[in-house]
């Protein structure tokens, strides 16, 4: 098979090589909140499957664009690799999967802009141990999982990660040790309460799921 250049397409897939850890660096043409970002990444996943390519390997790509900027350079390859995603550059900005479909991600999936700015101070929250009254109202969390499932689970600003995965494992039957939370491109510890997190009723975390096994 051949491209308009009169270069062998399959020769040029058959050119695979492994995520580099640079991160990518680049900047908005406006100052871009943590709130915009979310919403551009959201509305790309879930617009760009529905034009091009393989749903599976939309989700893997996700994936690993997930655990590339929370920096875990060896579960971002390792997702790559059990998709059988070929990387011409060694960058998610073009990959290839097997069949040789192309899949183009854009750079603010990847990485926030270096004119990035926090829609709140960091302190506010964090150095009040006591939780307010007012966060203990439940609500429903929006959770995505790796393998492309989007669920619900009761949970007030006072939970931890931790209660919250145990949550996760009774409804979908997935071990905690198998969880990964990440939300705004870091990686959520088990002690970690919603409220540390910022988090807003509307906003949706990640869970990847190390299990690399298919989907129904």
């Amino acid at each position: 098979m051949e491209n308009t250049n009169g270069k062998s397409l399959s020769t040029f897939i058959c050119r695979n090589e492994p995520l580099k850890k640079d991160k990518l660096k680049w900047k908005s043409d406006y100052p871009m909140t943590e709130g915009q970002l979310r919403s551009k990444r959201d509305e790309f996943w879930d617009t760009a499957p529905a034009f091009e390519g393989r749903k599976e390997i939309w989700d893997a790509l996700k994936a690993a664009a997930v655990a590339l900027e929370c920096s875990d350079h060896e579960l971002a390859q390792a997702i790559v690799d059990g998709a059988n995603i070929t990387l011409p550059h060694g960058s998610l900005t073009e990959c290839y999967d097997e069949l040789g479909n192309r899949y183009q991600l854009p750079v603010y999936c990847l990485a926030p802009p270096v004119n990035l700015i926090s829609e709140r101070g960091e302190e506010d929250v964090s150095d009040n141990p006591e939780p307010q009254t007012a966060q203990k109202k439940e609500f429903q969390l929006k959770v995505r999982l790796s393998t492309g499932k989007d669920l619900r689970l009761n949970a007030s600003m006072t939970d931890s990660i931790g209660l919250l995965k145990k949550q996760l494992q009774a409804q979908e039957d997935i071990d905690l040790a198998h969880q990964r939370w990440f939300f705004s491109g870091k990686l959520l510890t088990d002690k970690t309460r919603l409220q540390d997190t910022k988090i807003q009723k509307d906003f949706v975390i990640q869970v990847i799921v190390n299990q690399l096994t298919p989907n129904q």
